[in-house]
């Protein structure tokens, strides 16, 4: 049997099926909930995946993934908030349908094209990754993963801030983080202070537990205030006719490109490329004034576009090592705990598995697609949860998850110092995106740096340090520096990170108008049906 198969096959399994439906439950519930992302729901669940078979843990997190890029689309559209980061773009049209008496058709719209978006990013994995595996396998060595890992850190830090120098500290403090413990290549101590709990250094899924789900607990807790805006729930008509499927065609055809591409590079995520996919569909459209008003064709781009990044996200992570989003960062965590190293080995050490995680990417989105047109109506109801008893529920899950990942309450104590970290991240703007990447891709940077080292005083510069290294190195220089010029010529208080800055000032503004006259208008649940008469009254039987 080949590989394909057996990993195919290993999904045949009944328990594998069960496992997929409870990462159903929880990635639609995470994106329900604006303040649960994706990545802190994975980081969640990895610590009760530990004790699981590779293809049944792969099973939990990667269709938590996916479904969270459906649910986030609920409160996006009927509250004008985004579940996720990702679903930031949704809101520029989707909100306005829903204002308009059309949020049944917003939200069938958004599930079938990210159904579409995610499935071509699957193909794309089916047919890149081991192009790119072969081709890293064959060319990368120590200075060109060193080179990569740069590179990676770099795109984030660019990316993720609207400060670089809050962007730098933060991976500056990752790859500190990453220093404790024992050094595998003398047996040194570093940074333990004598503590035995440090020596094996910080427990991975405590820290990125601690930042991404203590520390938003901890800020929701204590900013916490009755939200005055309540959920659209007129819906109205749900499906499309054929004129409303028609016009999704260029849109979607146009963000799929956008976001398959955005997939591919290191760090960047839905949420860019949702922006950068709206925007390319409004340049393209025949009716650009419609975009930001309620436009089919704007919810299709934005969906599209952010959905298609989750293949490239999984081509970068399994194919180099490089995480291709902060889910991924979490995912890679949780195999190397499995004994599994994503990267070009994998698909010659473990072909199978990469044929099982295509294969669930598959039936995550086929499940949650289902799930979207058949139940999208009763999860409307989960909007009105109340919030103490959801924080109450997650804080006791990260205590347990935590604590099962190594049977000690010193990393539960790890958690919870993250968690403040994390918090004072937030307050200060450091992002956390760059601090997990640092302590992630830390040691695997300061491997491959020591051995080029060691090489460089024996061979020719040039012999050691190969052109694909120095492009790389160059790209990361151009990654950092590109923002800063861009953040440098505009004034102080328009600066912003990429994802703030993709839309153009005027297009910001002409969105924003349009919604301030949408909130104007009442609710289609509020409007008074018009009254009929009945049909046995003295006039109709007269």
């Amino acid at each position: 049997m080949t590989p394909i198969l057996e990993g195919l096959g290993a999904l045949m399994d009944w328990s594998i099926l069960l496992y997929m439906l409870v990462g159903l439950l929880l990635g639609f519930l995470v994106g329900a909930f604006p303040g649960i992302t994706a990545t802190m729901a994975v980081a969640l669940a990895a610590g009760f995946t530990m004790t699981l078979e590779p293809v049944q843990g792969l099973a939990v997190l990667l269709t938590i993934y996916v479904a969270a890029n459906f649910g986030d689309r609920v409160p996006a559209i009927l509250v004008n908030t985004p579940g996720t980061p990702a679903s930031i773009a949704t809101t520029l049209d989707g909100y306005p349908m829903a204002k308009q008496g059309r949020a049944g058709l917003a939200l069938t719209i958004s599930a079938i094209v990210s159904a579409i978006g995610i499935l071509a990013s699957v193909v794309l994995f089916a047919l890149v990754a081991v192009p790119v595996a072969s081709f890293a396998r064959d060319y990368f060595k120590s200075p060109e993963l060193f080179a990569l890992v740069v590179f990676g850190l770099a795109v984030m830090i660019g990316i993720s801030s609207k400060s670089m120098l809050k962007g730098i500290l933060a991976a500056a403090i990752g790859l500190m983080i990453g220093t404790v413990g024992t050094y595998a290549a003398t047996g040194d101590k570093r940074f333990t202070f004598g503590i035995l709990e440090l020596m094996e250094g910080f427990n991975f899924i405590a820290v990125i537990i601690g930042l991404f789900g203590i520390a938003e607990l901890f800020d929701q807790l204590l900013t916490h205030h009755q939200t005055k805006t309540r959920p659209i729930s007129s819906l109205g008509r749900w499906w499309p006719n054929r004129s409303e499927l028609k016009q999704t065609k260029r849109a979607l055809a146009v963000s799929g490109g956008v976001g398959l591409g955005v997939g591919l590079i290191p760090a960047a995520g839905g949420d860019i490329a949702g922006l950068i996919g709206w925007q390319q569909a409004r340049r393209v459209s025949k009716t650009p004034e419609q975009f930001g008003k309620g436009s089919i064709e704007g919810i299709t781009a934005s969906d599209t576009a952010s959905s298609a990044t989750l293949g490239g996200s999984l081509t970068t992570t399994m194919a180099l090592g490089i995480p291709g989003d902060s889910v991924m960062a979490v995912m890679i965590g949780s195999m190397i705990i499995w004994g599994i190293a994503p990267g070009p080995s994998l698909f010659s050490n473990h072909p199978d598995l990469v044929a099982s995680i295509a294969g669930i990417m598959v039936i995550a989105t086929l499940l949650s697609l289902g799930l979207s047109l058949i139940r999208m109506r009763g999860m409307v109801k989960l909007l009105d949860v109340p919030r103490p008893y959801l924080w109450s529920g997650i804080l006791i899950f990260c205590i347990i998850g935590t604590y099962a990942t190594t049977n000690s309450i010193s990393t539960v104590f790890q958690m919870l110092i993250f968690g403040v970290v994390g918090l004072v991240f937030k307050r200060l703007s450091i992002p956390a995106g760059p601090v997990v990447l640092g302590l992630l891709l830390g040691p695997l940077a300061e491997e491959n740096l020591a051995r080029t080292l060691a090489l460089l005083p024996t061979k020719p510069f040039f012999e050691v340090v190969s052109p694909i290294a120095i492009v790389l190195l160059a790209l990361a220089v151009i990654s950092i520096v590109m923002p800063a010029v861009r953040n440098a010529r505009k004034p102080r208080d328009k600066r912003g990170s990429l994802a703030d800055s993709i839309l153009d000032d005027d297009t910001v503004a002409e969105v924003e108008d349009s919604h301030a006259a949408m909130h104007l208008l009442p609710d289609p649940s509020d409007e008074v049906p018009a009254i009929t008469k009945p049909n046995n009254t003295k006039e109709n039987l007269s």
